[in-house]
């Protein structure tokens, strides 16, 4: 008995079957259409816009470049979890091994994280461009936002290796079954069987800390930005810094706050079941690669008024149109 023990404690699973929402095990597959409607609406919107800016040389100006990155980095966040979980729902068990499931652990808060930072070089962007207008072009260079660009990535980066390095090193041999959709942190630390006061300390410490310094940071760019703007002098001007800023803000709260209060709710509402945490996980993952495309698609004017224009370009060309292009029998020689 003492040899069992012995070799159940030094045991450690190397790979996991994913249930994606195990309370609806009968009618799981009732899920796939939803989420691969919603995945189809993300890649199209998401899509459209960044194409719109690729191709529209008015638009190869910093802040629709930073937009076009943003909705590139919904997309990679969507295609991330999404595929996954639609075939834990259709099939009985999703088999991942401990490296795949850290990769996509890594990748998920990679991106979520980048997502942020792209939004702090927005706000940098915008308050050069609003407070300091006349010397925009020459602060605002190709190369400063490769390098902001480069830094936001390399932050996070930082913010995410420890937390997945710690988890790297804990046993899991209390189950091989992870009750969630994705490699979420803690739907992965449920399953080890040793000591993880370190790991979720570190994950709330970096986690808090990130969070409330993107806020200060976001909070004192933006109330200087609106100050500004509302000393411009011109009130078409005006109108359109305030509209610019409205959209940028619009966007930071649909990203902080579904992910302020999925954590909010993971930690406080003990007795909700796994089915409901891994709903509010979709959404707050899926919520901003939704809604980002639409509020910069339908709030910004130099965006919006190119999308007929593509539209017009990829519809084919009908058969009236067609006839009204050939010369009328009349104008032909007899």
């Amino acid at each position: 008995m003492s040899g069992w023990s012995n070799r159940s404690s030094n045991m450690s699973y190397t790979s996991f079957f994913m249930v994606g929402f195990p309370g609806l095990q009968e009618s799981r597959t009732l899920l796939v259409l939803p989420f691969l409607c919603l995945y189809l609406v993300i890649l199209s919107a998401n899509t459209l816009i960044i194409h719109t800016v690729t191709i529209q040389r008015s638009l190869h100006q910093p802040m629709y470049i930073l937009i076009a990155l943003l909705l590139a980095v919904n997309l990679c966040t969507a295609t991330t979890v999404v595929p996954t979980m639609l075939f834990s729902f259709s099939t009985r068990f999703n088999h991942i091994s401990l490296t795949h499931c850290l990769v996509q652990m890594f990748c998920i808060y990679f991106l979520i994280i980048f997502d942020c930072n792209i939004l702090l070089v927005m706000a940098l962007d915008r308050y050069v461009a609003i407070c300091y207008p006349l010397r925009y072009p020459e602060i605002v260079t190709g190369q400063l936002l490769a390098g902001l660009v480069v830094m936001a990535a390399a932050r996070s980066i930082c913010v995410v290796a420890p937390v997945v390095g710690l988890a790297s090193r804990v046993r899991f041999c209390r189950s091989d079954i992870i009750h969630h959709f994705a490699c979420e942190h803690m739907a992965l630390m449920k399953l080890s069987c040793g000591d993880i006061s370190l790991n979720k300390t570190v994950g709330l410490i970096i986690r808090i800390f990130n969070r409330v310094l993107d806020m200060l940071l976001l909070a004192a760019s933006y109330s200087r930005i609106i100050h500004a703007a509302f000393k411009i002098s011109s009130g078409r001007a005006r109108s359109k810094a305030l509209n610019t800023c409205g959209s940028h803000l619009l966007v930071i709260f649909t990203v902080h706050s579904s992910s302020i209060s999925s954590s909010i709710v993971y930690r406080v509402a003990h007795t909700a079941s796994q089915d409901v945490h891994n709903l509010l996980s979709a959404f707050y993952l899926l919520l901003p690669c939704l809604a980002n495309p639409i509020i910069y698609g339908a709030r910004t004017k130099e965006i919006r008024q190119h999308l007929p224009t593509l539209f017009q370009k990829a519809r084919p060309e009908g058969p009236a149109e067609k006839s009204s292009s050939l010369p009328s029998q009349r104008g032909l020689p007899s």
